[in-house]
């Protein structure tokens, strides 16, 4: 799934050959990717709880000569950083994708307020499998398969004996699903995005001049990102005795909070409708189309009644494009509400993760590298992704926001066949190679970079 837009008239810092591809292609065993796939797949790994998948990508790496290091803000969440290539002056590109994936909390006592049984018997939430021949299980679409593909990808170049001048960071990090504290659940243990590519990205050592984020992309791409932000309405009003309660004629004259929440649900309903409509952002890089929900609901004690409550929260999720800031939905969110007549409503941004986008001429010969690795892999010219994969968080947010040109890119997203990955493999080989470029001959001198000058750091 992608809409067509291609980028012409590229180029991409290193050449790529007919001759590469085959060196590449052949050095890709099918059989090891997949199994490569579904034993990470199969490895339990919700948020929170990567330490396991972490472990097996350390010790993949370890074994074939990728010397990893652990870099983690917790001794159970690490970061997995390892590295292949280097040899010369060439550009350093990163690869990463994240351990976590999405699933119930597996807390029967938050679970039962979210899902029905019938969701929570799903097997495919933390098990992988080929079936028909494509690859079933949400581990393996988001996203263990294509954090395997470029594993794969890097194993290829060093088994056809092409070593790259710059580096190929090879990254696998937790938190990139979540959590978020929020409420009562806080602290490090509920930290998500803060400890994966973020503090990866601050502690990691890594110096990476491009980032792609290895996710399902339909074999498109796209360098923008669309961030989230979370908004808590408290509703208040006041406690009263229930044997003392008259019960007024309309629920809007009724001192409990909670029965005033129809009538907040309603004006926001309203709001989110013009909000999205108002909200598409689209630029050379892909089309951001921000949603809205109410998330949750919470009102009273109910162990705790007699007196019905003084408070009702709802939490209102409110996608951002990448030109849109939290400060500014908090501003409108207000002004609706008043202009509504809605009183005693205090409104308090919880989380906010801002979008970003990488700038279009910074970018572009990370986007050319990718280009070339697809023509030569699939016969045609990459396309910009849908627009499902630019209105969501992904990790390329992490280093555009950090001024790193990042896209995200990767194979098909769900119900991958192992054709499928070969070909994601074969691309991300293909991109390192053209960004990276390949070592220098041993016993040949290359143009070291020049220290000072109008571009003291050379050119793409």
């Amino acid at each position: 799934m992608a809409d067509g837009t291609t980028f012409p008239g590229l180029k991409a810092p290193a050449g790529v050959s007919d001759a590469d591809k085959a060196a590449i292609a052949a050095a890709i065993d099918e059989q090891e990717l997949v199994d490569l796939a579904l034993t990470l797949g199969n490895i339990p790994s919700p948020a929170r709880h990567e330490k396991a998948a972490g472990d097996f990508v350390y010790d993949w790496m370890a074994k074939e000569g990728f010397a990893p290091r652990k870099v983690g803000a917790t001794p159970t969440r690490n970061n997995i950083i390892g590295t292949f290539g280097g040899k010369g002056p060439g550009k350093n590109l990163l690869f990463t994708a994240h351990l976590d994936t999405e699933s119930p909390t597996f807390d029967p006592d938050h679970d039962r307020y979210k899902y029905s049984a019938e969701t929570l018997a799903n097997p495919e939430w933390q098990t992988c499998w080929l079936e028909d021949g494509v690859l079933r299980g949400f581990p393996i679409a988001n996203d263990r398969g294509p954090m395997s593909c470029f594993l794969i990808a890097a194993k290829a170049l060093k088994t056809a004996g092409i070593d790259l001048s710059g580096r190929m960071y090879l990254t696998a990090c937790p938190g990139e699903i979540g959590p978020e504290p929020i409420e009562e659940l806080r602290g490090v243990e509920y930290l998500g995005k803060d400890i994966g590519a973020h503090y990866m990205f601050n502690h990691g050592g890594i110096a990476p001049d491009y980032a792609i984020a290895a996710e399902g992309c339909d074999f498109g791409l796209t360098w923008v990102g669309s961030g989230y932000s979370v908004f808590r309405i408290q509703i208040r009003g006041q406690g009263i005795f229930t044997p003392l309660l008259t019960h007024p004629e309309t629920i809007a004259g009724h001192t409990n909070p909670i029965y005033k929440i129809p009538a907040v649900i309603e004006a926001l309903h309203e709001w989110c409708k013009s909000f999205e409509a108002a909200s598409r952002y689209e630029s050379a890089g892909g089309v951001s189309n921000p949603k809205s929900q109410i998330a949750a609901v919470r009102a009273g004690v109910p162990h705790e009644f007699g007196a019905g409550t003084e408070i009702a929260n709802l939490y209102l999720e409110v996608g951002l494009n990448p030109r849109q800031r939290a400060c500014d939905i908090q501003h409108a969110l207000e002004d609706m509400l008043r202009e509504k007549g809605i009183g005693g409503v205090e409104i308090e941004a919880m989380v906010v993760r801002h979008g970003a986008e990488a700038d279009a001429g910074e970018v572009a010969p990370l986007v050319a590298a990718v280009d070339a690795a697809t023509r030569l892999t699939l016969g045609r010219p990459v396309e910009r992704a849908a627009p499902v994969y630019s209105s969501m968080w992904r990790d390329h947010n992490v280093f555009n926001r950090q001024g790193v040109p990042a896209i995200t890119t990767g194979f098909k997203r769900w119900r991958p066949s192992p054709k499928d990955l070969v070909d994601s493999a074969l691309i991300y080989a293909l991109t390192a190679l053209a960004v990276c470029g390949r070592a220098p001959v041993a016993g040949k001198t290359s143009a070291a970079r020049p220290v000072y000058g109008d571009n003291p750091f050379g050119s793409a």
